[in-house]
């Protein structure tokens, strides 16, 4: 379901992942919004910057992931409510910016629930479900599930927005159903 992904502290397992990989994204695991956030493409001589400051920066490990060219077409938040796919938007980073979250400037598209994308959620959602967890984002690029969010999954009034389905409503809903 995910491109190559690797979560370490490890600097050399980071830095044998960038060989293999070449051109890859870095960003700390409990971050959001894209704070933190770094492409490192093939070249780039800040990456042992750039470990230095996670390592300093955290205690947690450091996310490293194969960086998808399929960027530029969007990365796509998929919302799920009880581990079902209820709705969707892409967010289209700008030029120049491997994030794509709107607050840092990606533009919000109106798109369908794909195939792929309800293949993840049917093979992730209840495992969700099952752990309490009634409200995720999760972000699909070019197929490929990158992030599962589960502390700040935003874009349910954009889609709502876009003629979406109310998925406050639908939290809601599953938050009064456990409670019965």
């Amino acid at each position: 379901l995910q491109p190559p992904t690797m979560m370490t502290r490890d600097r050399a397992r980071l830095t044998a992942f960038r060989q293999e990989f070449q051109d890859i994204i870095l960003k700390p695991i409990y971050g959001n919004g894209g704070a933190g956030v770094f492409r490192v493409a093939r070249g780039d001589e800040n990456f042992g910057a750039m470990i230095d400051m996670f390592l300093a920066d955290s205690r947690e490990p450091i996310i490293a992931q194969q960086y998808l060219p399929d960027i530029r077409q969007g990365d796509k938040r998929v919302i799920l409510v009880e581990g079902k796919a209820v709705g969707a938007l892409n967010r289209v980073p700008l030029e120049g910016d491997a994030r794509s979250n709107l607050h840092v400037g990606g533009q919000p598209v109106a798109d369908e629930l794909s195939d792929r994308d309800l293949e993840i959620a049917t093979a992730i959602g209840p495992a969700l479900r099952e752990a309490g967890i009634i409200f995720a984002g999760i972000d699909v690029i070019g197929g490929f599930l990158t992030e599962i969010n589960v502390t700040s999954p935003t874009c349910i009034r954009e889609i709502k927005d876009f003629g979406g389905p109310d998925i406050a409503a639908l939290v809601w809903e599953a938050i009064e159903l456990r409670l019965v």
